[in-house]
């Protein structure tokens, strides 16, 4: 089951006033990928923000979103020119051939076992045509983003109503490659709401035995949203990678 923060509605149509376009390198990054394939399948799509947005830009091919998250998806079908599917790969899996399957926001990273990684690895490769792409992101665990995932990092926005929303983080639990945390929410100080999420952090040799092993092959990998190379330093693992 989904997280409650993307399962719940209230909670889940908050997301894009926390995560909003202009901040997002993910988004400027993919968006292009997204406007010069002719099918796109968004895994993970949540809101479904990348594939609204392409739309408006004039795509004119196939754009399906797929998403667990009830509540994400509510707000997604606010456009009805595109195809929304509740369900994850292994239950509701689109059919077709993507020239583009895309997961940004890290949503690679709520595979948490082997099993679902190489599942849905699986999955995903034989839904790309002979010529498509998967593009998706991980944090690289060797910037250990978890360390900063404190009270003092939260950060606040103000609500439709404008009404003030705090939103915080605090792990629960870190080791084994996975970090379990709590997310709450709190209105202008009331009482909070909470979600608790666990995200599996992959180093570059592991994700690239997956990839290998679900027939996949990485075409580029950059480090950052400007396109930098991977470095032990970097903060994040963005790779592309195609049948192999």
């Amino acid at each position: 089951m989904a997280d409650r923060q993307f399962e719940d509605e209230s909670l889940a149509a908050l997301y894009d006033l926390f995560c909003p376009w202009d901040p997002r390198g993910d988004f400027s990054y993919y968006f292009p990928l997204v406007m010069a394939a002719r099918s796109v399948l968004d895994v993970g799509c949540g809101t479904g923000m990348l594939l609204h947005r392409a739309r408006e830009a004039g795509h004119t091919g196939r754009l399906t979103g797929i998403d667990p998250a009830h509540g994400m998806l509510e707000v997604a079908r606010a456009r009805t020119d595109i195809e929304w599917i509740h369900g994850d790969l292994s239950t509701a899996a689109p059919e077709g051939a993507f020239d583009l399957v895309v997961m940004s926001g890290h949503a690679f990273q709520v595979f948490v076992t082997d099993d679902a990684l190489r599942a849905n690895l699986a999955a995903i490769r034989s839904l790309l045509s002979e010529d498509g792409r998967f593009a998706f992101d991980t944090r690289n665990p060797a910037d250990r983003a978890w360390e900063r995932w404190t009270p003092e990092h939260g950060r606040e926005v103000t609500g439709p109503g404008g009404e003030l929303i705090r939103s915080e983080h605090r792990v629960t639990a870190a080791g084994g490659g996975t970090v379990s945390f709590t997310t709450s929410y709190t209105t202008d100080g009331g009482p909070p709401e909470l979600s608790h999420s666990t995200l599996r952090f992959l180093d570059r040799p592991e994700l690239a035995a997956f990839l290998t092993e679900a027939g996949l092959e990485i075409v580029t990998q950059h480090g950052d949203w400007d396109g930098s190379p991977v470095t032990e330093t970097s903060i994040e693992i963005i790779t592309t990678a195609r049948r192999a």
